[in-house]
């Protein structure tokens, strides 16, 4: 818009100069045509008193036998020479000249012609002529309108499109238990957009809801008669069968627990709240070292967020399981960042072969070269981590220790999700 309209007023400031132009020469030709003749016919002792008379409020005329030629026309006017002379074509044999006088933004135009006894008539304007300079504050100016229009042309369209920025804010927000119905507003199209967005959304929200209540079913009707098998499995005599099958049991519920843990992640109804993560980081620690666990914090006494600590505490809680599993130790290491934390737990364990640290993340996979095949459960533990951690905004990092073992790491914004 602003290049348009700069060329327009450009195009049109010529086109007005031209046009001005244009117009002074036909006046002035028709002024000069008159009073040449008129002078002419006079004697001379009359001609100055005739001049005079010819002096209207626009043109002054002046004839005196003794004045000399006039400087030869300025280049600035000879177009202005060539419209007059082509407007009153006698005028041609006169030899007129134009000169400028005080040039700059308001010149006043002056000149002369030969009469046929070779005496020279002098005249010039009275009201200056406008050069309708083309400069950069007229252009400024003549651009104030275009950009005015471009703020109000841009605020509209923000207006317009703030209803696609509160539609982003709630698709961000869709399956992490938060349902935002969005208002509708803005275009035709826009709201047919946003009918559309809310309808899906009840509908993942009924899905959910439906699993959610599904897997409560799935679950209770599991350990009810797992809760059979072990009081059954205290009648058998024999210990070494009575051990296994308690043994069989407990991995049961364990691969119970743990795919009700990754299959309901995503409608975990607990509210964010403001927590004190080293505090819960060494609450973990001393659980593990009242088990007899070899176990270490390392960190601040206190560091607030807002964060759901029971999730939190799970992802930690498998994270240690892994490591106290794998290596017999576990030590969880807290850092507070600007605007986020990190809680890292470090094993010396066997680690994980690089090739498949981004794999081994996935649900229902297990690292049989890497780890022994004697845990319980589906190999949920890390994915239950990473959804979890994905939930609260943050990032999850598995690396393999210089010194050996595994760390793996979470940073989550200490705002809680979407602060970072």
């Amino acid at each position: 818009m602003v290049i348009e309209f700069g060329a327009s007023t450009l195009l049109y400031e010529r086109a007005s100069q031209f046009s001005v132009r244009d117009d002074e020469a036909r006046r002035l030709a028709e002024h000069l045509v008159i009073a040449r003749r008129l002078i002419a016919e006079q004697q001379p002792a009359g001609r100055s008193t005739m001049a005079l008379e010819l002096t209207t409020q626009r043109y002054a005329v002046e004839w005196r036998e003794a004045l000399p030629p006039p400087p030869a026309t300025v280049p600035a006017l000879l177009s202005m020479r060539e419209q007059i002379v082509d407007w009153e074509p006698t005028l041609a044999s006169s030899r007129l000249r134009l000169t400028l006088t005080a040039p700059g933004r308001s010149s006043v135009v002056t000149g002369g012609l030969a009469l046929d006894d070779g005496s020279w008539l002098y005249f010039h304007t009275l009201t200056p002529l406008d050069n309708l300079s083309l400069s950069g504050a007229r252009v400024a100016v003549a651009l104030l309108p275009a950009l005015l229009l471009m703020v109000l042309g841009g605020l509209l369209i923000r207006r317009a499109l703030r209803p696609m920025r509160q539609l982003a804010i709630a698709a961000n927000r869709v399956g992490q238990g938060d349902a935002v119905i969005v208002e509708q507003a803005g275009p035709a199209e826009v709201r047919r957009v946003i009918v559309a967005f809310n309808r899906m959304q009840a509908r993942i929200e009924r899905l959910i809801a439906d699993r959610t209540q599904a897997l409560a079913a799935v679950g209770h009707d599991l350990r009810t008669p797992l809760a059979r098998l072990r009081l059954r499995s205290e009648e058998v005599r024999e210990p070494a069968t009575r051990d296994a099958i308690t043994r069989d049991v407990a991995e049961m519920e364990a691969m119970v627990e743990s795919l009700l843990a990754f299959l309901g992640g995503g409608s975990n109804p607990e509210p964010p709240v403001r927590c004190d993560v080293a505090v819960l980081c060494a609450t973990v620690v001393d659980d593990l070292e009242d088990h007899g666990v070899v176990a270490r914090y390392e960190g601040p006494d206190h560091c607030e967020v807002v964060t759901r600590p029971a999730a939190l505490r799970r992802a930690l809680g498998n994270l240690v399981d892994n490591a106290i599993h794998y290596a017999g130790s576990a030590t969880i290491r807290l850092t507070p960042l600007p605007g986020s934390y990190t809680i890292a737990v470090l094993d010396e364990g066997p680690g994980i072969p690089d090739d498949a640290l981004a794999s081994v993340v996935e649900p229902f996979v297990r690292l049989d070269t890497a780890r022994a095949r004697d845990t319980v459960g589906f190999g949920l533990g890390l994915a239950v981590v990473a959804r979890i951690v994905e939930d609260e905004g943050g990032t999850l990092v598995l690396a393999n220790r210089v010194e050996g073992g595994l760390a793996a790491a979470i940073t989550l914004p200490v705002g809680g999700i979407g602060a970072a």
